[in-house]
């Protein structure tokens, strides 16, 4: 057991607080209902970190989590989405629902994961159950003071009213955007999904099968990705069985092969940090703090980070039909971004599909929302020179008439 450890375990699981006890006992939790006694009893070292304390006897040090905003709304195993208007024809855009006694989130959440769906949403002392769907999107959350109604059965959670809802995600699995398959007929039209290593590749992969039903391919074979379910692995990328290829290519010879492309770009400060990670720690794993501060970083970000840019302009440069996607923006505002995208692909959009894939987006490829460094890694020469990489990008984008880089990382 270490401190972070136990940081970790509970952030995963999407709790406020994370308490070590004995040394080596870790708990979670969202509220906590103890008295505050001096930090001198706890006096345990932790079982795994012998420079930090994990609580006492009976004593627990508690850390609250500074949790991704994402992380930070969920409810124990359901994922806060928001406070909603009472859709028009509830008994269709919820079909399930019942009274409650003593409502609670836990019981609203319960009952609907027991009915197999994935919204819980509580009104009151009523609990609705249901899926995504054209009727009630959750596009347009209210302010949540609309919400604000004592749940009967628990003092620090709102369970909504007969006009605004609370609505929360449970782990059952939307299974109406899962089926995927191959492209009935062979395509002669080949189609990239290009990026930069680190600039979610994988997870736009998952996205688009789950938004069109067909399998992406890859120009190379990562079996660890034919395991997780990317069956497009291990066909040849010239297949014409896949909807997109995945490609890390930048070579003139190997982008003009490709009849259109769509071109993924992320904030290279995230991307060269994503791709270490992979690198030394698999697809959703970590870098140890022995390579990050050793001399294996520097080297990376010396040879990686002129990449970054040169990927992307190669595409642009030489690239026959590119539809650019900016992963920020993809984050932001998954549903339209995605849409344009299937869009690009030449298919037709299913909008409850789509509604589906937002409520899936997360997939297996996602790291832990914590900060795994608890320093910059990136030391002010690496900076002037990264800087002056993303003005290149954002001028040729913008001498192109598509949109700059995203204003959270163009340099001021």
């Amino acid at each position: 057991m270490t401190v972070f450890r136990c940081q970790d375990n509970c952030a995963e699981r999407g709790y406020m607080y994370a308490g070590l006890e004995f040394g080596a006992e870790c708990y979670c939790g969202h509220k906590i209902q103890a008295a505050n006694v001096s930090e001198s009893e706890c006096n345990m070292e932790c079982k795994g970190e012998k420079s930090n304390l994990c609580g006492g006897a009976n004593r627990l040090s508690i850390y609250r989590l500074e949790l991704s905003q994402e992380s930070a709304r969920r409810y124990g195993s359901a994922i806060f989405k928001g406070c909603f208007r009472r859709p028009e024809n509830i008994s269709v855009a919820l079909p399930i629902g019942a009274v409650i006694q003593n409502m609670s989130v836990d019981k609203c959440v319960d009952m609907c994961t027991e009915k197999e769906f994935s919204l819980a949403v509580l009104s009151g002392d009523k609990c609705y159950c249901g899926f995504p769907t054209t009727l009630f999107t959750l596009h347009e959350p209210e302010e949540e003071e609309l919400c604000l109604h004592r749940c009967a059965g628990e003092d620090f959670e709102s369970c909504g009213n007969d006009e605004y809802f609370v609505v929360y995600q449970t782990q059952v699995q939307d299974n109406r955007c899962m089926d995927r398959r191959f492209l009935p007929t062979r395509t002669k039209q080949l189609t990239a999904l290009a990026s930069f290593p680190g600039a979610g590749n994988t997870w736009a992969r998952h996205l688009i099968e789950l938004a069109t039903g067909y399998y992406t391919g890859s120009y190379y074979f990562d079996g660890s990705l034919y395991n997780k379910g990317f069956k497009g692995e291990r066909d040849h990328w010239r297949s014409g069985r896949t909807i997109c290829i995945k490609t890390h290519e930048s070579g003139k010879k190997e982008i003009e092969a490709f009849d259109s492309s769509i071109l993924m770009i992320r904030n290279p400060y995230k991307a060269l940090m994503a791709e270490f990670n992979r690198k030394y720690g698999g697809h959703i794993g970590f870098a140890s703090q022995a390579h990050w501060k050793g001399k294996e970083w520097p080297e990376f970000v010396k040879n990686y980070a002129p990449w970054w840019a040169s990927h992307t302009l190669d595409w642009l440069r030489y690239g026959k039909r590119v539809h650019v996607v900016h992963f920020e923006e993809l984050k932001t505002d998954l549903f339209s971004q995605l849409k344009s995208m299937v869009l690009f692909l030449g298919l037709e959009v299913s909008e409850d599909r789509l509604l589906c894939v937002v409520g899936q987006k997360d997939g297996n490829f996602k790291r832990s929302g914590l900060r795994k460094l608890e320093y910059d890694p990136y030391t002010q020469e690496m900076r002037a020179t990264i800087d002056g990489l993303i003005r290149t990008v954002d001028a040729t984008l913008k001498w192109r008439n598509l949109s700059g880089v995203p204003d959270e990382y163009r340099p001021r």
